[in-house]
């Protein structure tokens, strides 16, 4: 009998690198490894599987839009960039930024 994977939480999903191996998106699905292969050859698995010689992967940003996480992610990616000028010396956040005045370039 296979060893029984711990389902990933929504944030573990999210922290998954790019092109994960199959064996996480069966873990993010929440499905056993022998249903999961069995699934990719059908041609079932919900998600494009990606070969490269013998390792199968897949996109996260699918694995994400199949789990309905893609909203959970833009948040994050909303907060991160909100955060990037905290304590930032001289930024204030919904403040005008300073455009040089155009200048004749002509002779």
């Amino acid at each position: 009998m296979p060893a029984r994977v711990e389902p990933l939480t929504p944030e573990q999903v999210l922290a998954l690198p790019a092109m994960p191996p199959v064996k996480a998106a069966f873990a993010a699905l929440n499905v056993s490894e022998g249903t999961g292969y069995k699934l990719i050859r059908d041609g079932d698995f919900p998600v494009e599987v990606i070969e490269f010689g013998r390792a199968k992967r897949v996109r996260k940003t699918e694995l994400i839009a199949f789990l309905g996480l893609h909203q959970t992610a833009a948040a994050e990616v909303q907060s991160a960039a909100a955060n990037t000028n905290d304590g930032a010396p001289g930024v204030q956040p919904e403040a005008p930024s300073e455009q040089s005045a155009p200048t004749s370039t002509s002779k």
